[in-house]
């Protein structure tokens, strides 16, 4: 089995590839190669018994995704994307990554498949976003909830969402759309993504460092954690495609809390003392951003298909505690 992973430097990426690393194989069948590809060359997972390759793409790039699928990889994961705070600042990348690098994918992979004729039809694996939803919400959105997209970033991962189903529906590939509540706690630095406190006033406080909260705690979001995710990823690859249907988009189990539920839970899991390191600072683009954001789900079709997540954001709290610090607080 080959597989691809697009935007694998990212933390998801890297966790997905580690994760590939140490399981051998995916669905029953042994891992031969996994190919790693990113705008900047992704680190190979240590201990891998496949061969590994890493390169640097850009894939906004049209002559980029044709070499990608050249060697038709089984198993495809796109996670490559900008994130929602740059996408909405700049507006010309956020549409040439997020839309047209997809759109490149999904078209190399359709050509691929009409010089074999019909017999490549790799299974594809989307990460898209709650951000497809906006407001006005429900008090908890079901799978039957329509896409209003209030920015860049949603819009293009809601276009994504489209083409995903239609090249499905035509046979050219096998897709799977998925759409991830925010990844928290993740490790490593803030990044330019809106949602990145939501991680910063856990992760920071944790490791002794101050953090600073942009917003009111009463803002309420969907969490899973980085394990979580993974686990995502890895069923959607293995996942019957004629249990799902022709809705090709699904929105993934989380943890709905408010920003006050999430100090609390650290407050449980850690103590006063960390909670103390959270400094409030107001923001007013952050907060017009968050806003327009839904708060909570009821995704039934991802749960009668076998997704999992944490039961709270204590465990999310753990998790991180336990992958990130070795068990220990600072």
């Amino acid at each position: 089995m080959h597989i691809l992973i697009i935007g694998a430097a990212g933390m998801v990426g890297r966790k997905l590839a580690e994760r590939l690393a140490a399981e051998g194989g995916l669905a029953g069948r042994k891992i031969e190669r996994v190919s790693l590809v990113d705008v900047v060359a992704p680190v190979a997972p240590a201990g891998a018994s496949f061969e590994v390759e890493t390169r640097a793409v850009d894939i906004a790039a049209p002559y980029i995704a044709s070499k990608l699928v050249a060697s038709k990889p089984d198993v495809i994961f796109h996670l490559a994307a900008i994130v929602s705070g740059e996408a909405e600042a700049d507006f010309d990348k956020g549409y040439a990554i997020n839309l047209d690098g997809t759109r490149h994918l999904f078209e190399a992979i359709r050509q691929q498949n009409l010089k074999a004729a019909g017999g490549y039809k790799p299974r594809v694996v989307f990460t898209s976003s709650v951000a497809v939803f906006g407001a006005p919400f429900h008090e908890a959105i079901s799978d039957e909830f329509f896409h209003t997209p209030l920015t860049s970033y949603g819009t293009q991962k809601a276009i994504g969402e489209l083409l995903l189903s239609d090249y499905s529906r035509k046979g050219f590939l096998d897709g799977i759309g998925i759409r991830l509540p925010t990844v928290c706690v993740r490790p490593g630095k803030p990044n330019l993504a809106a949602s990145g406190f939501f991680s910063n006033i856990i992760r920071e406080p944790l490791a002794g460092h101050e953090a600073v909260l942009p917003v009111a705690d009463t803002v309420r979001h969907w969490h899973t954690s980085p394990r979580s995710a993974v686990g995502f990823l890895l069923h959607a690859a293995t996942l019957d495609g004629g249990k799902v249907g022709p809705r090709r988009n699904l929105t993934m189990p989380g943890v709905s809390v408010t920003v006050a539920e999430q100090i609390e839970a650290l407050r449980r899991v850690a103590g006063d003392k960390v909670v103390a390191r959270i400094k409030r600072k107001p923001d007013e683009t952050i907060m017009r951003i968050v806003e327009g954001w839904p708060r909570n789900f009821d995704p039934q079709r991802a749960l009668a298909l076998g997704f999992k997540t944490e039961a709270s954001f204590d465990d999310i709290i753990r998790v991180h505690i336990e992958d990130e610090l070795g068990g220990k607080i600072g």
